[in-house]
């Protein structure tokens, strides 16, 4: 990753881990009205997703029962954004503008990845 979009993760990272997290609303008006909005959500969900992969696995580590499995499986930064579309069209109904982005890809990636054992 190159150092600007590292910087730029890790900027987003910060502003998602102060007061709350960033809502659907929120990203759906970064991406529409910042010069490189997309880009900048795209590090969001990517940043989100690897969050919820990593305490998925320290779960696992401690001995609890992780929120999704990856078994083996492909999973990549590149699927965040897929993954989170996916969602919010199959669970349309599910999920207001002023929900958490973090909700959204939790619950794609439980579905996506659930745990066989």
């Amino acid at each position: 990753m190159a150092v600007v979009a590292r910087t730029v993760l890790l900027a987003l990272l910060a502003l998602g881990s102060g007061a709350h997290a960033m809502s659907i609303r929120e990203l759906r008006t970064l991406e529409a009205n910042e010069k490189d909005g997309k880009l900048y959500a795209n590090y969001y969900l990517v940043g989100v997703m690897e969050g919820l992969r990593e305490a998925s696995d320290a779960a696992q580590r401690a001995g609890q029962k992780p929120a999704f499995c990856i078994e083996g499986r492909k999973l990549e930064p590149a699927m965040a954004r897929s993954l989170y579309q996916s969602e919010l069209a199959r669970n349309a109904d599910s999920y207001e503008a002023d929900m958490p982005v973090q909700l959204v890809l939790s619950s794609a990636l439980r579905s996506s990845y659930r745990c066989t054992h």
